[in-house]
């Protein structure tokens, strides 16, 4: 078993620091490379970020539904506030690579799944069925 398998932070010190010395022209040993854990670790980076990315847009788009849904509540203005929010955050992160990752539909479908039964009593009012919103403008924060 690895350090990789029992401690990622003392495994993740020590290649950064035999990569480091291979950047800099130092002889290191290369059976000390992890080199498939490398890989995947960095793989792992891009997944993260898309992650963060859609997580954001996700809980945008719940404070916008629930704008849609209850829009006579006292809440509206923190909603819009929130979603506001959550959009620059995702718009901060995003890249344009990411863009052909993130499926709008499935988040939207999530978002739909997480509104709340009831709020100040009420249930929701009708809401779009399918993710009125694209990409852009949902990153459109200008």
């Amino acid at each position: 078993m690895s350090d990789y398998d029992t401690d990622i932070v003392v495994w993740s010190d020590r290649q950064a620091e035999l990569l480091r010395g291979r950047a800099a022209g130092e002889l290191v040993n290369d059976a000390e490379l992890d080199w498939p854990n490398i890989a995947e670790e960095i793989e792992s980076v891009g997944r993260e970020q898309v992650r963060a990315v859609q997580s954001l847009l996700r809980q945008a788009m719940i404070h916008r539904l629930k704008v849609i849904a209850w829009p006579q509540t006292s809440y509206v203005a923190g909603w819009e506030d929130e979603d506001l929010g959550f959009r620059q955050d995702a718009a901060d992160r995003d890249t344009p690579a990411m863009r052909q990752r993130i499926g709008l539909e499935h988040l939207y479908s999530q978002a739909l799944r997480r509104l709340p039964r009831l709020i100040d009593g009420l249930p929701p009012g009708p809401v779009p069925p399918a993710c009125p919103w694209t990409l852009e403008q949902l990153l459109a924060v200008d």
